[in-house]
Formats: structure tokens, sequence, C-alpha cells
């Protein structure tokens, strides 16, 4: 089994349970025969707890920032809680646990009051989005773009997207040029123009005329790199 709990579902009524959880590794802290880990999932942070028994593997399978982990243990009340988290209150003494996958260490720290700059953040977005600031804001434009299809949906409207030339998004994706079938040129090619002032979002067609959805669009051709 993968996992039988999330990072942020334990609480102190599961005390003495024996339970499975997998996630990156946040934080290592050894305190000398004993380590501490901080494993995350998108759901929140539980506390590892790794007895001087389990020391000679530690050493054979050293953990860094952002491996993949699962550990399997006993849940216990923690002698020091910590209230900024909601599983302060508890952690996993952790009994066996597996390296699902190794990491190289992330250009920044992926954590809240990140080290990272604007520019490497951008660089490395897929990184940047296990913060719980971006995160969060993820997980609020997929709830609102759910309750506003819902509502259409209950009444009797119908969702249906038609083709579009580019799409970009804020989480960071790429943008993607679509193919074109109908010129020598592989690509249609655009140029996104953005007034900072009053938000207004321009966009100009590179390749020679195409006819898109009906609307003739001309601009300069531009030769694809040849290869």
């Amino acid at each position: 089994m993968y996992r039988t709990h999330t990072c942020g579902e334990l609480r102190i009524d599961k005390k003495n349970k024996t339970v499975t959880l997998a996630g990156w590794v946040q934080t290592v802290r050894k305190f000398g025969s004993i380590t501490f880990v901080d494993l995350r999932d998108r759901y929140g942070i539980t506390q590892l707890l790794f007895n001087e028994s389990l020391n000679g593997l530690l050493d054979a399978n050293p953990l860094g920032r952002e491996f993949v982990l699962q550990a399997t243990g006993k849940v216990n009340e923690r002698s020091n809680k910590n209230p900024n988290i909601p599983t302060g209150e508890i952690e996993l003494a952790v009994t066996e646990f597996k390296v699902l996958n190794k990491s190289a260490v992330p250009p920044f720290t992926i954590q809240d009051d990140t080290d990272g700059g604007d520019d490497i953040r951008m660089k490395y977005r897929y990184l940047d989005l296990r913060r719980n600031a971006v995160k969060r804001n993820l997980e609020l434009r997929y709830a609102v773009n759910r309750s506003t299809r819902n509502y259409l949906h209950e009444n009797g409207f119908m969702d249906i997207e038609t083709p579009f030339l580019i799409k970009s998004t804020p989480e960071g994706a790429r943008d993607f040029v679509v193919p074109s079938r109908i010129r020598m040129s592989p690509f249609v090619m655009f140029k996104l123009t953005w007034d900072v002032a009053t938000g207004a979002i321009g966009v100009e067609i590179l390749n020679e005329a195409l006819d898109i959805r009906g609307v003739a669009l001309t601009g300069t051709l531009v030769e694809s790199p040849k290869r």
C-alpha cells in the first residue's frame, strides 16, 4: 500500500495507530542518535522520528531535501508540540522506510519563506508550485472554476471548448504554439503584448495570412528554423 493517510490528516485521536505515509522530505534534523524528518505532501506536514535502531539504514540511504519517502510506523504524542501546524501534536515513530525516488539538491528551499528570487523560481516553476502560497492559488482557481461550471450545468448550459491558438496560465507552463497544416511553416508564430497600465493583452500573428475560425489574420511571414 502506497499510504494509509496523508501528511496533513493525522491527529492525536490516531495515537498508537500504525500508519503509512508518503511524501517529500522537507527537512532533516539530527540530534545525536535520533533523527527528525519533516515529511510533506499537498495536504500538510508530519514529523517523523527515526530512533537509533535505524541509524545504520539512514547512513546507507541518507535522506536529502525533496526525496520521495515512504514511511511506516506508530503514531505517538509529541513531547514538544508545535501549535503552528495541524499535525503538531503527534509524530510518527518510524519502524521501516523506503526511498521511492531521490532528488538533486533543489535550487531554492521549498517553503513559504523561500530563499529563491523571482528569476530562479520562474525557471524552476514546477518546484515553486509545491510551495503553500502558490498551491493555495491553484486550489482557489480550481474551486472557482468548478463552482462556475457546476452552476452553469445545473442551469442547462453546455461547456464547449473551442480550439485555442495559444493559452497562457499563471502556473508556469510553457506557451505552446499550434501546428499549422495549411502553410509550409510547421508552426503558427505569435507575439504577445501586455499593457501593464491597462491590463490589455494583444496578440500579433507573425505568419502569413491564416484563416482561423473564419477570421483572416495577416502579418509578417517568419521562416522556421532549419534543423
